[in-house]
Order: structure tokens, then C-alpha cells, then sequence
């Protein structure tokens, strides 16, 4: 079963509504079709571009064969659940904004949806106005990073020719310094413990320490900051990519 795509109520194709960038495309996970199908005619009536799909190997495939902009994902999702579905996405290199919808309020299932790779959650129930802006500021973040290209700034990666550069010049980095760079790249403004980068890239090896990643960062920071890309130290716990816009402001 599929839905079929929302157009935005009263409004003409192209429109959007202030503070809403325009066709901002979104897609819906969601087995449950009534509650589906009000956020497609809230999200609908906010100016965005929603489809649907009912399960996680059909919003796979939508988003291996469409661009979107935004995900707003189901935990609890019949066949592979939204857990999965966020992993396979994450390594396959999409780094398009994720919202987990989830009925599951523990802090366990909060932290391993957010160390997938997840942007943001909402437990169910919620109210919509709060839905549709934590939707408007990812859908900000998601825009130019859609499917294997990851563009943030100055910096372009292609995680399916596992190339990258860095204003439009060519940019070489060793195995691991892509595989923590593109970590960062998918948790842009979040907080990213060593343990999780490790674990993100531990098939590379098997015995990658917490000095190891400091090294891969200076490294990264080495390239990147003469463009303006700086990767900022959270003391006692992490790294975390901060923001173009706000590097070249400061």
C-alpha cells in the first residue's frame, strides 16, 4: 500500500507559505494511515511537498529513487523497523535530515535512534505546531544534502565515488579521516562522542583508540579550516562540525 503525494492545500504548485523554503520535499513513515494522513495534510497545508510510505523497505526505496529534503520516521514500523531503516540510510551514505516519530519513551530507544544518526525525535503523542517547526529547521539544514552527495559549504562529498572537494579543487584524505569526516557531516550542530565515531568506522580496524581519532581530526582540521569549516571540541565528550554560515560569520 502507498500514498499518494500531497499537494499544499489552496495554494498553487510552487507556492510556500513565509519561513517556509519552497519545495521543500518530505517523506512521511508511517504504518498507522490515519495518523499518516493528517500529517500529510498538516505538513500539506505548511507549504512542504509530503509523500508516504507504510514501511521501511518502501521508504527505502523511495528515497534510493527520489530526492527529499526530510524524513519523518516510525519506530515501529512493521518488517524492518525504523531503527533499520535509519542504519541502511546512514550507511549508504544519505544524509538527509531524520525525525523519529516513536511511541517508545525510554531513553535507551531515544539514544540509540539519535547515535544512527537521527536528527531529532518526537515520543507520540505530540502536538502538531511543535512537529512543524522542529520539520521547518531540519527541513533549513536538509537543504543541498540529499542522497550521496553531501554539500556543506565550501565542501562537496561524493560518498558513492568516495571522492570529495573542497572548493571545487580536489580534496585527498585517507580511509579514515573520510569515514570521521563523514560522521561529522551527518550530525552537523550535534555533539559526536569518540566512541560513537569509533564505532562508526571500526571496520576499518579493529584496534582504532580515542587518541587515534584526535589525530584523524587534527589532521581534518588541518585541511578544512583554511575554507572556513571548523570542527569544534566538546570538552570530556566529543567533536562537533559546526554550521557554515556561522564559521563564516565568525
Amino acid at each position: 500500500m502507498t500514498f499518494a503525494q500531497a499537494q499544499p492545500m489552496n495554494q498553487s504548485p510552487g507556492a510556500s507559505r513565509p519561513g517556509i523554503l519552497p519545495a521543500v520535499r518530505l517523506l512521511i513513515v508511517e504504518d498507522d494511515t490515519s495518523l499518516a494522513t493528517g500529517l500529510m495534510r498538516a505538513l500539506s497545508n505548511e507549504g512542504y511537498d509530503v509523500a508516504a510510505a507504510v514501511n521501511g523497505e518502501e521508504a527505502l526505496a523511495r528515497v534510493r529513487s527520489e530526492p527529499y529534503d526530510l524524513l519523518v520516521l516510525d519506530i515501529g514500523l512493521p518488517g524492518i523497523d525504523g531503527f533499520e531503516v535509519l542504519r541502511r540510510l546512514r550507511a549508504g551514505g544519505y544524509a538527509l535530515p531524520v525525525l523519529i516519530l516513536t511511541a517508545r519513551d525510554a531513553v535507551d530507544d531515544r539514544v540509540r535512534g539519535l547515535d544512527l544518526g537521527a536528527d531529532d525525535y518526537m515520543p507520540k503523542p505530540f502536538a502538531l505546531p511543535e512537529l512543524a517547526a522542529r520539520v521547518r529547521a531540519l527541513g533549513r539544514r536538509g537543504r543541498g544534502q540529499v542522497g550521496p552527495r553531501i554539500v556543506h559549504g565550501p565542501l562537496v562529498l561524493d560518498t558513492a565515488a568516495r571522492r570529495a572537494w573542497l572548493n571545487g579543487e580536489p580534496l585527498e584524505m585517507a580511509a579514515r579521516e573520510w569515514s570521521v569526516l563523514q560522521v561529522l557531516l551527518e550530525r552537523v550542530e550535534r555533539t559526536v562522542s569518540k566512541e560513537a565515531i569509533i564505532e562508526a568506522v571500526a571496520g576499518l580496524s579493529d584496534d582504532l583508540s580515542l587518541n587515534a581519532i584526535e589525530v584523524y581530526v587534527s589532521r581534518l582540521r588541518a585541511k578544512l579550516e583554511p575554507a572556513g569549516i571548523r570542527i569544534r571540541t566538546v570538552r570530556g565528550f566529543g567533536y562537533m562540525l559546526l554550521e557554515h554560515h556561522q564559521r563564516s560569520a565568525g
